[in-house]
């Protein structure tokens, strides 16, 4: 698999640029233009005058943007000095604009030479290796094109004035006075296709213009570009052009991922329902139809677990968070009507989890002989009270018998997972078939600390006790857990730690955002922010744009965070963790159909002061401040909107 970590990224699904730092596309590793997950274009490599530019920066100016910064000498005796700059503009939408300016003191005439070549691979063979050599080009329009695969062209504006399609060259000859500049444009297109008309650049986004500020700059920029990465990962079904909901990430996951998906839409409530309705009916439509022991499940694949575990069905836990979501969105404001129309497919997800666990208190794997595992305990606990207290809300059967089995599951795990040792005792990740607890600790055991929101500003119970959530809480702002950076996968201490295992050991943001909003519902603080520090400041070494893991080595001075080579960035989960972390430092618990807000903040004001404006709750703009002694005020609300207690 070609290694992401130092590639510019460009999203606007479903287009994506990749390109390297040197900013030419040589046709190497994952480099190109993408739409729909097949490579348009591989390789677009300009000379001047016969050389390539010296590049001089890379960098991306929006989630569906990179710039490109060159510099030549081209005159005679001009000393150390260039006079040539070149810019190239490198967009997702499958445009790029190369630009030339004279900074020298005589008018130049300039040969610009464009080689172009594809291999029309789709994403999966370019990943492995098996993308197959360029496909030969003929000479179109004013430009090239590529007749197998489906085809594809490169147009350019102005023409060129030399077209060679063996070569697969475009030639122009520019004149730049003293000072002046010239440029060309390059289209890259399907056949048949018109100009890329991404999701997330509609008239009408679903996500409200949130700003943060406040004492740390670092809120403001990371607030932007996890907006900017959500929107650049928006996709649309397209039998219900209406429901948007996220891609998991770029550049490998770059379709529906059903658990990302709802929980992405989950942390980004406080942008607004739409997303979330969206997603909750888009997997509607998917559920399996009954009778039978599937009948409600949401299918997902199956992810790694690390080598301490087999791997884990995304498909129950996508079932589990169906209601959750739903509950959650409703408190955040989502319409009655749409909430009605989406309480069938609520219905049939927890009655998918009661037939399941039938007379147990534990829910099991779904594979035979499976674990049961701890962070699916807690999902389905949480799935059964928030489910339970959105039956009761409109007249539904069966809230009684959800919460009766979450009682019993709370008094099971409570003593069936909890492995007591000489340093306080741990939740452990799983029991085997045997019943046999697995002690190692990992960032699964986060998932305990989400409890959900229920009315009133009022948080659900959790499975652990007040004593057992107290521990959880030292161990993960423990060193062992706590990178400095954010969580580790798993603890340093336990058997198979890897810094950069994708469950092993490396920093999930998803799971880091989860601490640190659990540990300071809880109460927490300290170690809430400590995680929530290391994460800006990782966020900071990446540009504000936080990838979805980065290796879980000890942060010491002078060192930056170790990229994780396959990492997606943008990635959905980590976009939506950033509005998580912010929107958890006002504690902000909106109850829409009670017309309350009740603002929790984390008192030590870990970051000092901090405004976040432009929310959405109850269907309207909202805003908060809080100040460096941890009091918050409400700025801006909906009208008849009432402070909670």
């Amino acid at each position: 698999m070609p290694p992401t970590h130092t590639a510019l990224i460009c999203v606007a699904l479903p287009g994506l640029a990749i390109s390297g730092e040197q900013g030419q596309l040589t046709g190497r590793g994952l480099e190109g233009f993408y739409r729909g997950g097949r490579r348009l274009l591989s390789r677009c490599q300009i000379r001047i005058a016969g050389r390539e530019p010296l590049a001089v920066q890379a960098r991306m100016t929006g989630a569906d943007q990179a710039r490109f910064v060159g510099t030549l000498r081209v005159s005679p005796g001009a000393g150390p000095d260039p006079d040539v700059v070149v810019e190239r503009t490198r967009n997702a939408d499958g445009t790029e604009r190369i630009t030339l300016h004279n900074a020298g003191p005589r008018p130049l005439r300039l040969p610009l030479e464009v080689s172009l070549g594809t291999d029309l691979a789709d994403l999966g063979a370019v990943a492995s290796g098996r993308a197959g050599p360029e496909l030969p080009a003929s000479v179109h329009d004013s430009g090239l094109r590529w007749s197998s695969a489906g085809g594809a062209s490169v147009t350019a504006h102005p023409p060129p004035a030399d077209a060679l399609a063996s070569a697969g060259l475009l030639r122009w000859e520019l004149e730049l006075p003293p000072g002046g500049t010239a440029g060309v444009e390059l289209r890259v297109r399907p056949d048949g296709a018109g100009p890329l008309r991404a999701v997330g650049q509609a008239a009408t986004s679903p996500f409200a213009p949130a700003q943060a500020a406040g004492d740390d700059p670092r809120l403001a920029a990371l607030l932007r570009a996890a907006v900017d990465d959500l929107q650049a990962l928006l996709l649309r079904d397209p039998a219900h052009p209406s429901d948007t909901y996220l891609a998991a990430g770029a550049p490998w996951r770059c379709g529906m991922a059903p658990a990302e998906a709802l929980a992405a839409a989950r942390m980004a409530l406080p942008l607004g329902t739409r997303l979330a309705a969206g997603t909750l009916r888009t997997l509607a439509r998917s559920q399996q139809p009954g009778p039978g022991p599937q009948a409600g499940l949401i299918p997902g694949p199956l992810r790694d677990a690390g080598a301490l575990l087999p791997p884990a069905c995304t498909g129950t836990e996508a079932t589990l968070l169906f209601p959750v979501l739903l509950a959650e969105a409703r408190r955040w404001g989502l319409p009655e009507q749409e909430t009605q129309e989406l309480l069938p497919a609520a219905e049939r997800c927890l009655t998918w989890l009661r037939t399941t666990v039938g007379d147990g208190t534990h829910l099991p794997d779904p594979q035979p002989g499976g674990p049961v595992r701890c962070e699916t305990q807690a999902h389905a606990h949480r799935a059964a009270l928030l489910g339970a207290d959105l039956l009761d809300a409109y007249g539904r059967p069966g809230g009684s018998e959800l919460r009766q089995w979450a009682q019993a599951a709370r008094n099971a795990f409570r003593t069936g997972f909890w492995v007591e040792d000489r340093g306080g005792g741990r939740p452990a990740a799983a029991l085997a078939p045997d019943g046999r607890p697995l002690p190692h600790l990992g960032s699964a055991a986060v998932h305990l600390l989400d409890t959900g929101l229920l009315g009133a500003g009022r948080l659900a119970p959790g499975l652990l006790d007040k004593v057992q959530t107290e521990q959880l809480a030292r161990l993960l702002g423990g060193p062992a857990m706590d990178a400095g950076w954010g969580l580790r996968g798993l603890g340093t201490k336990e058997a198979g730690h890897n810094p950069f295992g994708h469950r092993t050991g490396a920093v999930r943001v998803h799971e880091t955002a989860l601490a640190v909003a659990g540990l300071a519902a809880a109460g927490y603080d300290k170690e809430a922010s400590g995680l929530l520090r290391g994460l800006l400041a990782a966020a900071e070494h990446f540009g504000h744009r936080l990838p979805e893991m980065f290796a879980g080595e000890q942060r010491s001075a002078g060192r930056a965070p170790l990229p994780h080579p396959a990492a997606c960035r943008p990635a959905a989960t980590a976009a939506a963790s950033a509005v998580l972390v912010l929107t958890t430092l006002a504690g902000i618990r909106p109850d829409a159909p009670a017309r309350t807000v009740t603002l929790r903040p984390v008192r030590s004001a870990p970051l000092g002061e901090i405004g976040l404006t432009g929310l959405r709750v109850a269907g309207a703009p909202f805003a908060v401040r809080v100040s460096r002694l941890g009091l918050a005020m409400v700025e801006e609300a909906a009208n008849g909107l009432q402070l909670g207690v």
